[in-house]
């Protein structure tokens, strides 16, 4: 192909009838000629543009498809083709497809593979392996896999022999196995090596002592993945790890643990950086991962290689008890301030009872570990342990002048876990209501409220005095304090007629008074969106909150049925509103029999796994008891906890349907789920998935024992 002709069409087509990322695909033209340009820089940029509209962040557009047959010329034509084949066979490889039928684009590369294919046999290796990317990921194996085997015979620089093998079989995972049979010696390349693994993993093989000898002779692959253009084993092995996991059985588990341990015990500090990655990520995904890993990762706390581990020890928490005394000693030793900060924080998770003094003792540069010992680092079941000298630590921070940023957030709510402990904590929160009214509202309440009398009706005083003008919570501090409803009435009333208000949040704090907040219905009902409100989550959450309130409150079931109605109308079948109809759905449960016309608005959230727990949860409040499916209904939330979807609540939602609608099968399924090495809830934020698949792992068996008593031990 002469690059001079690469172009040829460009100006007829009919750009602006297609779409990409940023919308009309009139600019690809000028794109496309500064990519076959003689300017280096310009067509650098143009591929980095390309990948950011044609193929933004993964997705395909109509576009992707019309743009291909010029990137196939301009590689074929010898210009930028490692990066133009890389770029095609992303393309072909993506199923994120917008807006055009599925396999367009797939379909629109292979159309190319004649252009693109003679590319296996270029002298530059950069842009045989490149090929060998672009014609697997059309997936077209009878056309690409005779030219790939033809390659195989001839190929010898080792990275582009371990595309061809991964490509292979990727296409065909048996003649990929077969391929790789000879390719796992110590005696072969580290890439030919590490892509066999891979290649007996794809095709089902059973993981043994060979495989496991040539992934440790591979480490640290890390360097290795990076070259391979697969961005998915990008770290191979955290992606062996996963892969040994994801297949379920105890075996699998063992041969991961087993990997894990050897490299984590490698005298190579590199190797036992990238286990320990890996390792984390075992722990995110085996119930029984930090069990076996431990032993291997608590020597690294002292052996140099902290960094690498504090953060799964904090995710493990007190299951890792046992690193607490290497951890209090990094903490104390305070050579690397960073470093002992961070270990500390640590500490607070898995032995907070040794982290305290140590807090008190560093308190002001320790950031990391009171921000753990406050309860923003992991969610806590019980109270930061209270120590004397931490109370003094905080009370001459609390009377610092430079207190900034997160700091006094962390100290007030340390106070407030300890309650009437911390009396003497008083003086310095009363001082500093007016500049930190959030934080230090509710901490005057908790501590005074365990208080003698005379302490407790001056923090009242004081926060009578500061409710008017400073924020809700303040009110609602004093209303917590009191039991008194006129200063958080007054309060709720200002912010339900101010345009500026949060309606919302008012509605939730008013929701708590019941009946006492009588006098806020019509501000709550006036409060409410109108037909010309448009359809966002803020407004729409809104309204949500202000029936939820309007119920507890009045028990007006008319104007609660027909908000959660308009809700449930205005949110169907919109994605981005998932989580709001789950918040109706919420609410209609409260409602009991007078919420039957929302029925049919509930039975229409089964459908999606993740609003059907709390559909089912609503309907089983509902609905007629004789008018409900409800081992259908149990089927459903089953499927939703195994796809991870309200997990929690689909086990809420298990109970509520009670023991007659679980079959033998839904009981193997939640026993499955209570009880299987595999996590179920697998993503989220990293510092709490451990822990909070172990609190859906003791639900479960909590639903288990009440539902089928006989079945548990």
């Amino acid at each position: 192909m002469d690059l001079a002709h690469a172009l040829d069409g460009l100006d007829t087509h009919p750009w602006a009838d297609t779409t990409h990322a940023y919308g009309s695909s009139e600019d690809l033209p000028e794109l496309l000629r500064a990519l076959a340009g003689d300017d280096e820089e310009a067509a650098d940029e143009a591929v980095s543009e390309l990948y950011g509209s044609v193929l933004h962040q993964g997705t395909v557009y109509a576009a992707t498809a019309d743009v291909a047959p010029f990137l196939a010329r301009i590689a074929a034509a010898g210009h930028k083709s490692a990066d133009l084949l890389r770029l095609l066979g992303d393309m072909a490889g993506s199923d994120d497809e917008c807006g055009v039928e599925p396999g367009t684009v797939r379909r629109a590369v292979a159309a190319q593979l004649p252009l693109i294919t003679p590319t296996l046999d270029d002298p530059d290796p950069a842009v045989r392996q490149a090929a060998v990317w672009a014609v697997a990921r059309t997936r077209a194996a009878d056309t690409v896999l005779p030219a790939l085997l033809s390659r195989w015979d001839t190929e010898r620089e080792p990275l582009v022999r371990a595309e061809l093998l991964g490509a292979v079989a990727g296409l065909d995972p048996a003649a990929g196995a077969a391929l790789a049979q000879a390719a796992l010696g110590p005696e072969q390349p580290a890439h030919l090596r590490l892509a066999a693994v891979f290649a007996r993993l794809d095709a089902g093989e059973a993981w043994d002592a060979a495989h496991h000898r040539a992934m440790l002779l591979s480490l640290p692959a890390s360097p290795l993945g990076r070259e391979r253009l697969d961005l998915d084993r990008a770290e191979p092995l955290c992606a062996v790890v996963e892969e040994l996991l994801r297949r379920g059985t105890d075996a699998d588990a063992t041969a991961a643990g087993d990997l894990l341990d050897a490299a984590l015990r490698d005298e190579r500090a590199d190797v036992r950086a990238e286990a320990a990655w890996a390792a984390d990520r075992a722990c995110q995904m085996s119930r029984s991962a930090p069990e076996r890993l431990l032993p291997a990762l608590l020597p690294l706390v002292t052996a140099g290689d902290a960094r690498g581990v504090l953060s799964l020890l904090g995710k493990l928490g007190p299951s890792a008890a046992e690193a607490a005394p290497a951890l209090a000693a990094l903490a104390e030793a305070g050579h690397d301030d960073d470093l002992a900060d961070r270990a500390l924080g640590v500490l607070a998770l898995v032995a907070p009872d040794r982290a305290a003094p140590l807090l008190a003792r560093g308190l002001g540069k320790r950031p990391w570990g009171l921000d753990a010992a406050a309860g923003f680092r992991a969610p806590q079941d019980v109270p930061f342990p209270f120590h004397p000298e931490l109370l003094t630590a905080v009370r001459a921070r609390l009377a610092e002048d430079d207190l900034t940023g997160n700091e006094p957030i962390q100290l007030m709510r340390l106070l407030r876990q300890w309650g009437g402990r911390a009396a003497e904590a008083l003086p310095e929160l009363y001082e500093l209501l007016t500049r930190f009214p959030l934080p230090a509202a509710p901490a005057v309440a908790a501590i005074a409220a365990e208080c003698p009398p005379g302490e407790r009706r001056r923090a009242a005083e004081a926060l009578r005095a500061q409710a008017p003008d400073g924020p809700l919570p303040v009110a609602e501090a004093h209303f917590d304090l009191t039991g008194e409803t006129d200063v958080l009435l007054a309060r709720l009333a200002k912010e339900l007629s101010d345009a500026s208000g949060d309606a919302a949040w008012a509605a939730q704090v008013a929701g708590r008074l019941g009946a006492a907040a009588t006098g806020l219905a019509e501000a709550l009902r006036g409060a409410l969106s109108g037909a010309d409100a448009p359809d966002t989550s803020p407004v729409l959450d809104a309204d949500v909150a202000l029936a939820d309130a309007l119920w507890r409150i009045t028990g007006d079931a008319e104007t609660v049925v027909a908000v959660l109605d308009s809700v449930f109308a205005r949110t169907s079948g919109e994605h981005w509103f998932r989580w709001t109809a789950i918040r109706a759905a919420r609410a209609a449960a409260l409602l009991g029999p007078a919420g039957r016309p929302l029925v049919p608005r509930l039975t229409a959230l089964l459908d999606d796994p993740e609003q059907a727990p709390a559909a089912v949860l609503a309907l089983a409040a509902v609905a007629g008891p004789d008018t409900l499916d409800r081992p259908a209904l149990a089927d459903t939330v089953l499927t939703s906890a195994e796809q991870k979807a309200g997990a929690l609540e689909a086990c809420d939602a298990l109970l509520a349907l009670g023991a007659d609608a679980l079959s033998a099968d839904h009981v193997r399924r939640l026993t499955d789920l209570a009880e299987r090495d595999l996590r179920v809830i697998r993503s989220g934020i990293e510092s709490e998935i451990v822990r909070a698949d172990e609190r859906l792992r003791a639900r479960a068996r909590e639903v288990l024992a009440a539902l089928r008593p006989d079945r548990t031990g």
